[in-house]
């Protein structure tokens, strides 16, 4: 064994070691968790560090398109496979230089990841080898962290199920609950919920350690856990000012159905809120839309926000009634008919028109086609039936009943 090994597996803290990797190396050296959280580098090479490495020391984190780019390129499918050090290459598109990683493991399960940054001259096989003894080392110092980290995550899961459930019943019974299990409350939050249709316990596990890394990444105090088929995230702000929450809520829930795709994976975000007295809401409210979405079999619905979802939250009140007084709308039936004829789009240029408010530039924009196209194909509209756009509550009527009407498509039979 190399002095240097030996004496790097003498530390107990993960600073001093990255320290001494990077100058036994000669490299830069960047030590991160199991969520790309950043536990340490090397500052006598900070100099040398890319783009990459130093947006992830600035936000203490890899940031999302970091991590979007890390898991379209494969490299954390990798981390999670390849036992041993690899070689990532450069990714230009985020500033990535040449990198060798390993996983840092204990009882084989990782705990973080050792990167160094592959200036010239690339490691040798030596160096590889030390690379991974060490990586060894850390996996073992960090299993002991971890340790620490589940017994704090089962206080936090209790407290925070049990107000979903209603059990406390003041904003003082909350607070005194949360100081005696160290837990600091958020001055705002709100509830994203998410579900996967084609259920199974590695499908959900892996949607789950998916969501996991993103929230993560959004750099907010939030806390996920699990409740039998519901993935539930509370992101939290020191702030109360409102909207922001809202914002990163939609961007972690678009990143997650765009990753998960073509599974059929369901997001909602509830209302924001300042006392958590209100959690619970905003998990109802997270759920409602998430049934909204099931209902009408789109997983991209509205934004998946509560405050967005508007009539949509009526759709299966309306569906029952229309099923019941055997109602169908007769303009519909035959822009439908004439579609199937001519092989016309009238029923989705009427969708688009309408959800434009009936403005021909957005709506022409929204189809990808000239307004003068979309003028035609409104006095098809027009011609064919008794629509008249000047009329508000028709035009609500028709922006109803298309909804169902695409629902009952999708889902014949029911």
């Amino acid at each position: 064994m190399s002095q240097s090994l030996e004496k790097i597996l003498a530390l107990t803290t993960i600073n001093d070691i990255t320290e001494m990797v990077s100058t036994y190396l000669k490299k830069p050296v960047v030590v991160e968790s199991d969520q790309f959280s950043l536990l340490a580098y090397s500052s006598y090479y900070i100099e040398q560090f890319d783009k990459a490495n130093q947006q992830t020391i600035f936000a203490k984190r890899w940031p999302i398109p970091i991590l979007e780019k890390f898991m379209e390129e494969g490299v954390v499918e990798q981390l999670k496979t390849i036992p041993g050090p690899f070689h990532v290459p450069p990714i230009k598109d985020i500033g990535l230089n040449p990198r060798v990683v390993v996983s840092a493991k204990y009882k084989d399960q990782i705990f973080g990841y050792i990167w160094v940054q592959e200036t010239d001259p690339p490691l040798t096989a030596e160096q590889m080898d030390f690379l991974q003894k060490v990586s060894i080392h850390v996996g073992r110092l960090l299993y002991k962290e971890n340790q620490l980290k589940v017994m704090k995550d089962e206080k936090k899961h209790q407290f925070y199920q049990k107000i979903i459930n209603e059990t406390y019943r003041t904003e003082n019974q909350i607070k005194w609950e949360a100081a005696n299990a160290n837990i600091v409350l958020p001055a705002a939050f709100l509830v994203t919920v998410f579900t996967i249709t084609q259920i199974s316990e590695e499908l959900f596990d892996e949607l789950t350690e998916t969501i996991r890394l993103f929230v993560h990444a959004l750099n907010r105090p939030s806390y996920l856990f699990t409740d039998k088929s519901k993935i539930i995230v509370i992101i939290g702000s020191n702030s109360t000012a409102r909207g922001r929450l809202t914002e990163d809520a939609k961007q972690l829930a678009n990143t997650v159905l765009t990753q998960c795709k073509p599974q059929s994976v369901y997001a909602g975000i509830g209302g924001e809120y300042t006392s958590l007295l209100h959690l619970r809401q905003s998990y109802l409210e997270a759920l409602r839309v998430i049934h909204t979405a099931e209902f009408l079999g789109d997983p991209s619905l509205l934004a998946l926000t509560y405050n967005k979802i508007g009539v949509f939250r009526y759709l299966e009140a309306l569906a029952r009634f229309n099923s019941e007084t055997q109602y169908t709308n007769e303009q519909l039936l035959k822009l439908k008919q004439k579609d199937e004829e001519s092989q016309s789009n009238l029923l989705e240029t009427l969708e688009a028109y309408l959800l434009n408010n009936c403005r021909i530039k957005p709506a022409a924009e929204q189809l990808f086609i000239h307004t003068n196209t979309l003028k035609y194909r409104l006095k098809q509209i027009t011609d064919l039936t008794d629509i008249d756009f000047n009329d508000f509550n028709m035009n609500c009527q028709l922006f109803i009943d298309l909804q169902l009407m695409k629902r009952k498509k999708q889902t014949p039979g029911r």
